[in-house]
């Protein structure tokens, strides 16, 4: 296993590119938790991540004569670009393999720095098996995401960071995926503050470093599937789960609902957009998965913001119905001149803003003289839309309300 020191010597080199990125007290989710919170912002990190940390200090890590071959990568994201830029700034050729699947603003990112980009499978596990392949068939460098001892004391440069911001932590919760963060960080933080608890948070879709650390033993699963991209690891590493029992206090899981949750309410309440792999330590803290007493100083690593734009519209859009604030409902009316006009001025009365509707006089369900309104409105809350349903019955509308 690496040292302090190596953490340390990691921490150096990558200051090249890398900035120290923002640590700072978060008010509000400090009242909604009961704890007195602190987040680190990776997701300002330059590429969007803190993968640039472990990827350059591999990629400076190496000698000459393994740089001028080249090194190869597999990811869908994240790492990708950590390499690109690490390879770039040593002048090293790059070969990225990225799915199929990559979306194309990922796929220009990483070519932006540079980097040839290779598209081959599906998902990330048929993309790795590829770049593995393609690296000992050429005599290339294969530059591993997590599981790899430059990669891991790299990211680990992330707690010393904590550590001259927030001394002595009560507890410091990371995203876990393969593991490599918070193998790196569990090292440095348990060196120097030995009574700070480190806590990591896996996505209930992609439970296998969970399953592994409950067992004491590697447990892989069949299959990921979950919104936080950045940790939808199927397999588990011996490598990292050496250090994750060594160094790791506890390890929790959070639901999909759960991640977007805590999106939108790092996107509303603190400005921050955080991808589903950053966002799951917030949302362990919402939602009460973890056990720690009342007030305890709690660090939060945000630990990457690449989050695809459709994504976020559609957890946005998810999180407005859920909170009320928007409702959609399929109102059944007579079809006929006036019928859609009365309708609007009911909820005009009502005070709900249409933000959407559509008109439908030819599904088979409809009886004939029939039409189905589509509508979305804005709301003020529970009460509001209740008050807006009442309105609807008492002027004789039959309607569905769409989830």
């Amino acid at each position: 296993m690496i040292s302090l020191e190596e953490v340390r010597q990691a921490a150096e080199r990558v200051r090249q590119v890398a900035v120290e990125t923002p640590f700072s007290y978060a008010p509000k989710l400090s009242e909604t938790t009961g704890y007195e919170v602190y987040l680190k912002k990776e997701n300002l990190q330059n590429t969007g991540s803190f993968k640039i940390r472990g990827a350059f200090n591999k990629i400076a890590s190496l000698d000459e004569a393994e740089r001028a071959k080249g090194v190869v990568a597999a990811s869908a994201g994240n790492h990708a670009q950590g390499v690109a830029l690490g390879a770039r700034h040593f002048g090293v050729p790059a070969t990225i393999v990225m799915p199929e699947t990559t979306p194309l603003t990922k796929i220009d990112g990483v070519r932006s720095y540079g980097a040839e980009v290779v598209l081959h499978g599906t998902n990330y596990d048929e993309a790795y098996a590829h770049a593995v392949e393609y690296a000992q068939s050429r005599g290339l460098v294969f530059v591993h995401p997590f599981a790899d001892d430059c990669v891991i004391a790299g990211q680990g440069s992330i707690a010393l960071e904590i550590l001259q911001k927030c001394e002595a932590p009560d507890a410091v919760l990371v995203p876990v995926g393969g593991g490599g963060l918070i193998s790196g960080v569990a090292l440095a933080i348990k060196a120097l503050s030995p009574k700070t608890r480190v806590i990591g948070v896996a996505a209930e879709g992609a439970p296998a470093m969970k399953l592994s650390f409950d067992a004491r033993k590697p447990i892989d699963t069949t299959g990921v599937r979950t919104i936080a991209d950045g940790i939808a690891v199927r397999d588990t590493s011996p490598v990292t789960l050496a250090y994750i029992l060594r160094y790791v206090d506890d390890m929790v899981l959070v639901s999909d609902d759960e991640i977007a949750n805590a999106i939108l309410y790092l996107l509303e309440k603190q400005k921050l957009v955080v991808e589903g792999a950053g966002a799951v330590g917030v949302a362990a803290l919402i939602h009460k998965r973890v056990d720690l007493p009342e007030g305890a100083k709690v660090v939060t690593l945000l630990s990457g913001g690449n989050i695809d734009v459709t994504m976020l519209s559609v957890i946005i859009e998810k999180g407005l119905v859920k909170s009320y604030r928007k409702m959609k409902l399929v109102v059944t009316l007579v079809d006929k001149p006036g019928s859609l006009m009365r309708l609007t001025e009911i909820l005009k009365e009502a005070q709900a803003n249409i933000v959407q509707i559509g008109y439908d006089r030819t599904s088979l369900d409809l009886k004939f003289g029939d039409a189905y309104v589509s509508i979305a409105v804005e709301t003020k809350g529970k009460a509001h839309q209740e008050t807006i349903k009442e309105l609807l019955r008492q002027n004789g509308y039959r309607f569905e309300e769409e989830h």
